[in-house]
């Protein structure tokens, strides 16, 4: 592929073709004087293969032809599922690894936080490894020293700047790690899925330095499970599906699309056991036209349950998540008197309010105001868009603990 060298100012990331093959298997086997023996004697006769020779032909492709541009000063997240790519992506990117095929031209210093404690020598101190990273990002010791107190103040380990690596906890690595990719003032910064190990105020110090990083002309690569996160810091997104990439865009469009692949393909859900005995639930389903799903539409639901003694006072809760897993509202029903036998309860949304997109549907059940099942992703649902309002839809789409009134019927 013709290589075009990165044009100035344009672009802070290209890529073209990229892709990346692993050998899979062990090349090297280490073996007994009497297997070594056996082995070469039956390769003498025909009467065995190397096995070496096997793994050799054994790859991998975690990357399969990927092309992108992102231009400076933007925010990224790159989705995907466990395996999907995302990691082996950002090490290509950081010059960590180097592709099998294609090419990613990078403008400006890449700071990498893709593992706890990335680029650390356990042995050496805190402060040590400050100025180790800043060495190793090209910073001469006066740069380093500028940022010092903020980087030490950020992560929160001005008590144990004299300690060795080695003895700190993984979320104090994470944190002085962080600190120093962040205050260093790299012109790309590439974030994995590390921020998790955290705690909660950290990872949201975290986030908002990243949105102070961007505002100042810099990159950002961000790499998360978390949607919230992800719809919070990126404008844009690129979901990665078995080392490829399936879509590249705004990030509500490309969280749309990938709820849709994790939601369980499904309207109407399996059997499930509850805590409570002689209780289990029969199914949940939606029970709406498909073609007539949309906004400020009805929107419907059958529950069935199955119990083979008598309840009293049995809630139930159909939950609706968005595309962030965040819950969006609580349909309710009270079964006051819950025979033996089966029992069909549907609740109807008279005029739903969701936004367009997709979306996952759990269930809960308690009695007496103990939980005795919950399940957060049984069905899913697509809302479809009927000349709805864009600005009304975007100030509700994350709108938490709402409880809309609802018909119940119990027969």
């Amino acid at each position: 592929m013709a290589r075009r060298k990165l044009q100035e100012s344009e672009y802070a990331i290209q890529a073209r073709g990229l892709g990346k093959s692993y050998r899979l298997g062990q090349l090297e086997s280490y073996l007994t004087i009497r297997e070594t023996v056996t082995k070469q004697f039956k390769q003498l006769f025909g009467q065995g293969k190397d096995p070496n020779q096997l793994d050799r032909r054994r790859w991998f492709k975690a990357l399969d032809d990927i092309s992108f541009d992102i231009p400076k000063g933007q925010i990224v997240g790159i989705i995907g599922h466990n395996g999907a790519g995302k990691s082996t992506l950002l090490k290509l990117i950081s010059k960590i690894t180097e592709p099998t095929e294609g090419y990613v031209d990078i403008e400006g210093r890449v700071g990498s936080l893709l593992e706890v404690g990335t680029g650390f020598h356990p042995e050496l101190s805190g402060r040590e490894n400050i100025y180790l990273n800043g060495s190793i990002l090209g910073l001469r010791k006066r740069e380093i020293d500028a940022n010092f107190d903020a980087i030490v103040d950020f992560a929160g380990v001005e008590e144990f700047l004299e300690t060795p690596v080695k003895r700190y906890s993984s979320g104090m690595r994470v944190r002085l790690a962080f600190a120093v990719s962040a205050f260093l003032n790299p012109e790309i910064l590439v974030v994995d899925e590390v921020l998790s190990v955290g705690d909660a105020e950290f990872r949201k110090k975290s986030l908002d330095k990243m949105k102070d990083v961007s505002q100042t002309g810099r990159t950002v690569l961000f790499v998360s499970h978390n949607m919230g996160a992800i719809q919070t810091l990126t404008e844009r997104c690129m979901l990665l599906n078995h080392g490829t990439l399936v879509e590249d865009g705004p990030t509500d469009k490309v969280l749309d699309v990938y709820t849709k692949q994790v939601l369980p393909q499904s309207r109407t859900s399996s059997s499930f056991e509850t805590n409570l005995p002689g209780l289990k639930i029969n199914y949940i389903k939606s029970t709406n036209d498909l073609k007539k799903l949309g906004y400020q539409k009805p929107l419907n639901f059958e529950v069935e349950l199955d119990s083979t003694k008598p309840h009293q006072d049995v809630f139930i809760g159909i939950q609706i998540f968005n595309s962030k897993m965040s819950r969006i509202c609580t349909l309710s029903a009270l079964v006051k008197d819950l025979k033996c036998g089966t029992t069909q309860i549907s609740v109807a949304w008279k005029k739903s309010l969701l936004p367009p997109g997709f979306y996952s549907v759990g269930m809960g059940l308690a009695k007496s105001g103990h939980g005795v099942f919950y399940n957060n992703n049984m069905i899913s649902l697509e809302i479809a868009d009927y000349n709805t309002d864009d600005w009304f839809l975007s100030s509700r789409r994350d709108v938490l603990g709402v409880y809309p009134p609802v018909k119940v019927n119990i027969k």
